[in-house]
């Protein structure tokens, strides 16, 4: 039986530790990076680039809400690693003014670049508000790329026998017939809606992943998740690198998180399969809309490659 002062005591601790969750959950695993280490094998995988490293990180959010500290000491550490790739997956910034270009080209001044190729994709908020303004997206790539960092756009790069593609975000102008928010950029004399724009590779999303060489060990750098589940995959192979989530950002124990800006509430983080022959990843993010993190500690994903049996010709 427990005596009054052990009840007390307990009760004490208890209290204190219901307490000190929300300082815990704003103030410190908010900026508690996790370095997660994960397999990628691919078919096909030239033998030059077995055990390369992919460093992947996404969702940093420059702006008002995320100190550029934290970020510029967390790039710090991410150098530390010495990637052979970089793959950064979206949203930059936290658009609010002209002001987050030279913020973000501080932070960026601290980037890791891949040994052999540092490659990006725009996200939502890299489109300013509502999600549609081009130019704030040229000026994010132009800033981008001042650091090193080649933002595909609708695009491909075959690099050491890799081929990468970056898909412009579903939600913004430039994704295609297939994007979820579509919006009207301008209208012509004639009367005309222009309902998005092509970026500066020409093509939509669609295209790209049409343009694809089979065959080749494939990464595809997409932003928003909701992006696997169109119908615009036929024959991809390979893997898909994917933010936008934050993991939902509070994870309450053996429950799902409560907020995820997707559709399909599976994608979280982590691994899925999303097709044959086709796996999707999902990075935490680094920065955040709310400053709050519980149980979703916010993330730096290190790829190992390694080369993959084609079971395309398998029997089952």
């Amino acid at each position: 039986m427990l005596s009054r002062r052990r009840f007390l005591a307990l009760g004490g601790a208890a209290f204190a530790t219901a307490a000190g969750l929300p300082i815990y959950a704003w103030q410190v695993e908010p900026h508690w990076v996790e370095v997660v280490r994960w397999p990628m094998p691919l078919e096909n995988l030239p033998p030059a680039l077995e055990g390369r490293t992919l460093l992947q990180m996404s969702d940093i959010h420059v702006g008002p809400r995320v100190s550029s500290a934290y970020l510029i000491e967390t790039l710090d550490r991410a150098r530390e690693l010495a990637p052979d790739f970089v793959a950064f997956t979206g949203d930059f910034v936290t658009y609010r003014s002209a002001n987050e270009y030279g913020e973000l080209a501080r932070v960026l001044r601290r980037v890791p670049n891949g040994r052999i190729g540092t490659y990006g994709v725009l996200g939502n908020h890299d489109y300013g508000f509502g999600w549609r303004h081009p130019g704030v997206a040229d000026e994010i790539t132009r800033v981008a790329a001042d650091a090193g960092i080649r933002v595909l756009r609708n695009e491909i790069q075959v690099v050491g026998g890799l081929q990468i593609a970056g898909l412009t975000d579903i939600w913004g102008p430039e994704f295609g017939a297939y994007a979820v928010k579509p919006r009207i950029i301008r209208v012509l004399p004639n009367g005309t809606e222009m309902i998005g724009q092509a970026p500066p590779g020409g093509r939509d999303a669609e295209a790209t992943l049409a343009a694809l060489a089979r065959g080749l060990p494939t990464i595809v750098l997409a932003h928003n998740p909701d992006a696997q589940d169109l119908p615009i995959w036929a024959g991809v192979r390979g893997w898909s690198l994917a933010g936008h989530t934050h993991g939902g950002q509070v994870k309450p124990p053996f429950l799902p998180p409560p907020v995820l800006p997707v559709e399909n509430k599976r994608y979280v983080a982590g691994e899925y399969a999303v097709g044959p022959g086709r796996t999707l990843y999902i990075n935490r993010g680094l920065g955040h809309l709310t400053q709050v993190r519980f149980n979703v500690r916010p993330e730096l994903t290190l790829f190992t490659l390694h080369r993959a049996p084609d079971t395309r010709d398998e029997v089952a």
